[in-house]
């Protein structure tokens, strides 16, 4: 019994438990759907989670980067739907060339996203204070542009949403927005885990208080790291105006909630300092996958995903809890002369 207790504990302390969590659920539910409902399984199916949930994929990118620090956004939502208004806007009264557009506005995101950080390190605020009236703001300012709907018309935007990329796998297709979402994951993936930033993003989410002590530009990291989730709600933004061809004050509504619970069911600590990118597109096929079931059923309310959403962020937060405690005796056992490896040796 003490043996199990100490391997059970050895587990819970590797950095892989909780991707491997999420990966095993992801297999068991899309099973669980082949088994039910005929189409299930299918590749058509797998990439339509991609296709519908892209622009989440962005956000919960650069949602990542904020909560492996430590810190929450919860403005990404709101950017996301300026960054519709403002390029339907563009386009449809400014004329701009569409190409101009988006560059503009990524740009916008990056900015704003940027004095959000300012804010958070410079002046000591919260980041949930401070995001949150970010959130106000970018969703006060849609309806400064228009309290309306824009349709976009713009040849570019059609042209990107009716777009089919073919495999070659019978007609199995996905849309230019879905290679966009994945090369900023490879992106963000490369980052995270080769790069100084990177290192000095873990650092920072792990203790800032060393962080600044190993002399690490804690402050440029962090306006970095706001800078960046503001730049990928922006690219969220111009793939949502793709998916939908209308900018609107009232898109995405909840959107940071889904990108929060897409990290966390990912894999990443809410605490900051541990998690993995590329857990994170987990989380969101995960999250595709339950509103896939829901559909394919037909007879559930579709507020039935929030519902098994809150039960997996429940099952998710208490994992990561026993994972924590887990490390925690690992490293007692360890330094007590214990058989128990540490985390990092366990890796």
């Amino acid at each position: 019994m003490k043996n199990f207790r100490s391997l059970f504990h050895q587990l819970l302390a590797t950095p892989y438990f909780t991707s491997l969590v999420t990966v095993a659920l992801l297999v068991v539910l899309f099973a669980m759907g082949s088994v039910a409902y005929d189409g299930f399984f299918s590749v058509q199916v797998v990439l339509n989670l991609l296709i519908d949930n892209a622009f989440l994929l962005v956000i919960g990118i650069g949602m990542t980067f904020v909560i492996l620090s430590g810190g929450i956004d919860l403005s990404v939502g709101s950017v996301l739907a300026l960054t519709t208004m403002i390029s339907a806007y563009m386009l449809q009264s400014w004329h701009w060339h569409p190409l101009l557009v988006i560059v503009c506005v990524l740009a916008l995101g990056g900015l704003f996203g940027a004095a959000m950080g300012v804010l958070i390190h410079f002046f000591k605020l919260q980041p949930f204070i401070v995001t949150l009236a970010g959130m106000f703001l970018a969703r006060g300012l849609c309806y400064l542009i228009s309290i309306n709907s824009i349709t976009i018309d713009d040849p570019l935007f059609v042209a990107m949403s009716q777009t089919r990329l073919e495999f070659g796998l019978g007609d199995a297709f996905v849309s230019p927005s879905v290679v966009i979402a994945v090369l900023m994951l490879a992106l963000a993936i490369y980052l995270a885990h080769y790069t100084r930033f990177g290192r000095a993003v873990y650092a920072v989410g792990g203790n800032e208080q060393s962080a600044l002590l190993m002399g690490l530009p804690v402050g440029r990291t962090k306006v970095a790291i706001y800078a960046f989730s503001g730049f990928c709600a922006a690219l969220a933004g111009v793939l949502f105006s793709f998916y939908m061809l209308s900018g609107y004050g009232l898109h995405a509504q909840g959107t940071e909630l889904d990108a929060i619970a897409a990290v966390v069911i990912g894999g990443t600590l809410l605490t900051g300092g541990y998690g993995y990118v590329a857990g994170t597109l987990t989380g969101v096929l995960i999250l595709g996958v339950i509103q896939t079931l829901i559909a394919f059923d037909g007879t559930l309310s579709s507020w039935w995903t929030k519902i098994v959403i809150g039960v997996l962020l429940f099952v998710f937060c208490l994992a990561q809890r026993l994972m924590s405690l887990g490390a925690a005796k690992a490293a007692d056992a360890n330094a007590g002369g214990g058989s128990v490896k540490p985390a990092a040796q366990a890796a």
